[in-house]
This record gives structure tokens, C-alpha cells and sequence, in this order.
């Protein structure tokens, strides 16, 4: 007789606290008469607090900090999925900081924004901890489908809801294709564990070499969309500039995080015995999306749009230092693209934060012509956008600078010399549009002479996270510490 064993609840706390904060939020606001936006608003931070601190404080069987299975293997806690989920989880919590003015001014603050930004972390938290690929997809669906409805959230849009069309559509494809390739792999393995999949590919004779392909391209496929680089890039610009700016935040910033969590789970972890093929895959999309980011950002007037194409960019980077692994090293190089899309979501939150604190009701702070002059209207914020610029621009001595410099001698350690080479004539050419910002902000002349918006409490959070960027660029030595000991306890 099969005995019931009762799963080892600790490890996923944070994710059961955010499921069931999300239905009792639901039912007060259901009941609450008046001020359910902000009661939900009050109650999601609470949440996101509190998860923060379960997942900063992981309850588990051991003390050293290895990898606990739970649930038949569908759930993993170890130290990365930590990392992330808090990441993540500030990143939420600051993109309901900085937009909730925004949302206010434009009457589109409501108790099922904030919902469904906590169904979001919520599938962002599922697909970090995921150990099957189960889990990894139903984690996608979560945040994809949460992620199409705040797009749309503004109904008297024609632009948000065009926007909103593009990425469901898009992403409904790009779903289909990583399923598609799920199910694929495990026609040929036979399991759907990560890690029993792993373990699988150890013995060739034992699985099906050319379907096992076939789903690793699909696979890959669904990554490379969710990361947005090239070819699957075609939906982050529409989405980008069609979006409220609170939601283009979010897609932005945590969402990336999930992105990469996934290229660690499925790749890193349960393919990682096909190294061989999918870092060509991904060698070939990072090349693409650093040079056709970079040179169509430059054309781009709506800011937006420009920070849509640099992240193409950006994320071709994180994917080359991502695929600079090899057989004998892979500490450096899954350390750099780990510390990249921690310091590229840092960069973002100042930059969307400093354009939802300069917006105001009718008027949309969207367009590099909005900054003109910013430095005669506000000297403070002009600098605070100017530092997130030259960090995204890898300028020294800011946090981006460094990002970049542990990618290229990832790459340059694994023999990728002229890749290495293309990275950096790329980035120069890419500083172009982002020191066109800061000339514009303190050589032209205003054309608003309104003055700045915000609460004391979005600037000064405002403020500290742009000041992040100056002192992990003066001291980034700690953070990528962080980042090899988090791959190394998690992989070795």
C-alpha cells in the first residue's frame, strides 16, 4: 500500500505567505467599501515585507545553506532562489512605491493593480524555486498572464491596449514554443525533475539524442523570448512605450530576474549536458542583441523606446556571460551574469523612477525632450538621472562598469577574444544615446518649468536606490563575492 508522505512545507514559506495574503486581500477588498486601493496597496507591501523577510531567513532542515527538495521535487530552496526572491521582491516593492503617484493622478490606481502585481511576484517566486518543469511553466503562466493584464489596465488606451494585444499574442507563441520543447524533453528523458533529467543525460543511451535537440531549441526559444533577446525581441518595444510606466517598470525589472532564474534552471541545471549546443544558441542571440540594440536605440526620441532597445542590449550581455561557461570553470561566468541582472534591475528601478517621479497628471515624462534642462529645474534629480545613464553606459566608476568589465574577462577567459572585442565596440557605440540624456539635461534649455512631484518617501527611496549605484561601483568586489559563493554553494 502507497503511504502519503506530508511534504516539508518550511522551505516554501515565502510563496505559501503570498498565496494566502493574495485571497484575504481579495476578500477585504471584496468587503471594503471605500479605499480598497489603498488598503490593497497597504496590505501587498506588507505582504512583499514579510516574504522578504522569510525568504532573507530560509527555514530549512540544514544550516549550510544547500539545496532542500520538496514537494516530489517540484520545489527547490537553496541559496540562488534565495538571492533572487528577494531581489525580486524589492524590485516589486519599489515599482509599487514609485508608481503608486502615477497611478493615482491617472485614476488608474485600484485594488486589482496591486493584486495582480502580487500574483506576479508571486509566479516570478514559483519560477526562481521551480525543480521541475512543471513548476517552471505553471510559475511563467502566472506571471505572463498577470503581466498582460496590467498592460491593458489602462481600458481608455488605445496605445496600452494595442500594447497589451502584441505581448499576449507574442507571448502566447513563445509559451507554446517552450512547451512544445518541454514536452519534447521529457519524450526523450523521461522525467520531468530538473534534476532527474540531469542525471538522465549522463547515460546518452538512454535517451532520444535528436528529439532531446529538437526540445532544446524550443527551450531555449521560450528563455531568449522571456529575456527579450534577438530574435524573440519584437514585442519589448510596443510593450515598452505602450504600457503605463508603473507597468513597464515591473516588466522591466523583477521580470527579468524570473527570466534569468529560468535559464539557470533549465539550462545551468537540467541540460546542463548539452552545454555544447545551447551556449552556441546563446553566443549567436547575445552577439545579435548587443549590436541591434545598441544601433537602434540610437534613433529613438521616446525614452521608453530607447531603454526598451538598451535592454535588448543588456540582456545580450547577461546571455554572453551566461553562455562564457565552461566544462572546467563555471563559477566566473554564471557569477558575472548573476551580478549583471542584479545591477542592470538596480539601474532600471532609478531610471523608470526618476520618469514616473517627473510625470504628473496630462503629462507624460516619456520623451528625452521631457529632460531638457532638468539640471535648472531640479539640480538633485538631474544628477541622480545622470548617474543611472552613465552606469547603464558602463562608465567608470559606476556599478554598469563593472558589470560589463566581469562579462567581457568571463568571455575573454573562455577564448571568446573577438566576441570580446565586438562587446566593447558595441557598449562605446552605445554610450552615444545614453550621455545624449545627460547632455540634454544639463546643456538645453527647459521647456517645463513645472515643479517635481512625489512623496518624501518614493524620493528618498528614490535616492537610495540610485546612490546604490554609486557605492556598488566604488565597492563591487562584495556584491560579486556574493554572487560566485551563491553559484558555487548552489551548483557544486
Amino acid at each position: 500500500m502507497m503511504e502519503f508522505q506530508i511534504p516539508n512545507f518550511a522551505p516554501a514559506a515565502p510563496e505559501i505567505f503570498v498565496s494566502m495574503m493574495s485571497i484575504f486581500i481579495l476578500l477585504v477588498v471584496s468587503f471594503a467599501r471605500t479605499r480598497s486601493s489603498q488598503i490593497a496597496y497597504y496590505l501587498t507591501q506588507l505582504t512583499l515585507i514579510v516574504a522578504g523577510g522569510l525568504s532573507l531567513y530560509p527555514i530549512r532542515d540544514d544550516s549550510a545553506g544547500e539545496m532542500v527538495f520538496t514537494f516530489g521535487q517540484m520545489y527547490v530552496a537553496d541559496p540562488l532562489g534565495d538571492l533572487l526572491k528577494i531581489a525580486s521582491i524589492a524590485a516589486v516593492f519599489c515599482t509599487l512605491v514609485y508608481g503608486r503617484r502615477y497611478l493615482r493622478e491617472r485614476k488608474l490606481e485600484s485594488a486589482e493593480y496591486y493584486l495582480l502585481a502580487l500574483f506576479a511576484a508571486l509566479g516570478i517566486m514559483v519560477m526562481i524555486s521551480a525543480g521541475t518543469l512543471i513548476t517552471v511553466y505553471i510559475g511563467l503562466e502566472m506571471l505572463s498572464l498577470a503581466s498582460y493584464a496590467l498592460v491593458a489596465i489602462n481600458r481608455d488606451s488605445v496605445r496600452s491596449t494595442e500594447a497589451a494585444m502584441k505581448y499576449f499574442v507574442l507571448g502566447s507563441l513563445a509559451s507554446g514554443l517552450l512547451l512544445y520543447g518541454m514536452s519534447m524533453v521529457y519524450g526523450a528523458t523521461h522525467y520531468l525533475g530538473l534534476w532527474d533529467i540531469a542525471n538522465a543525460l549522463l547515460d546518452p543511451a538512454s535517451v532520444n539524442g535528436t528529439v532531446l535537440l529538437f526540445g532544446l531549441v524550443f527551450v531555449v526559444a521560450g528563455v531568449a523570448f522571456k529575456l527579450g533577446v534577438v530574435p524573440f525581441h519584437m514585442w519589448l518595444p510596443d510593450t515598452y512605450e505602450g504600457a503605463p510606466s508603473s507597468v513597464t517598470l515591473l516588466i522591466a525589472s523583477a521580470s527579468k530576474l524570473a527570466a534569468f532564474a529560468m535559464a539557470c534552471r533549465l539550462l545551468a541545471f537540467g541540460l546542463w549536458d548539452l552545454v555544447g549546443q545551447w551556449k552556441l544558441m546563446l553566443l549567436i542571440a547575445g552577439t545579435a542583441s548587443i549590436v541591434l540594440g545598441n544601433l537602434a536605440a540610437i534613433r529613438q526620441t521616446n525614452l521608453k523606446r530607447m531603454l526598451a532597445y538598451s535592454g535588448i542590449s543588456h540582456m545580450g550581455f547577461l546571455v554572453l556571460g551566461f553562455a562564457a561557461v565552461t566544462s572546467t570553470d563555471s563559477l566566473g561566468a554564471y557569477g558575472s551574469a548573476l551580478f549583471y541582472v542584479l545591477t542592470y534591475v538596480l539601474a532600471t528601478l532609478g531610471g523608470f523612477g526618476i520618469m514616473l517621479l517627473l510625470a504628473r497628471a496630462g503629462h507624460e515624462a516619456e520623451n528625452i525632450e521631457d529632460f531638457r534642462g532638468l539640471n535648472k529645474r531640479s539640480s538633485w534629480w538631474a544628477a541622480m538621472m545622470s548617474v543611472v545613464m552613465l552606469s547603464m553606459a558602463g562608465i567608470p566608476f559606476f556599478v554598469g562598469f563593472f558589470a560589463k568589465l566581469y562579462v567581457l574577462n568571463s568571455l575573454w577567459n573562455s577564448g571568446f577574444a573577438w566576441l570580446t572585442v565586438v562587446a566593447v565596440i558595441m557598449s562605446l557605440i552605445g554610450a552615444y544615446y545614453y550621455l545624449s540624456v545627460v547632455k540634454t539635461i544639463y546643456f538645453d534649455e527647459p521647456e517645463d518649468h513645472e515643479p517635481i512631484g512625489g512623496g518624501i518617501g518614493s524620493r528618498a527611496l528614490l535616492s537610495v536606490n540610485v546612490f546604490a549605484l554609486i557605492l556598488l561601483g566604488l565597492f563591487p568586489g562584495a556584491l560579486m563575492d556574493l554572487c560566485v559563493t551563491v553559484v558555487r554553494r548552489t551548483l557544486q
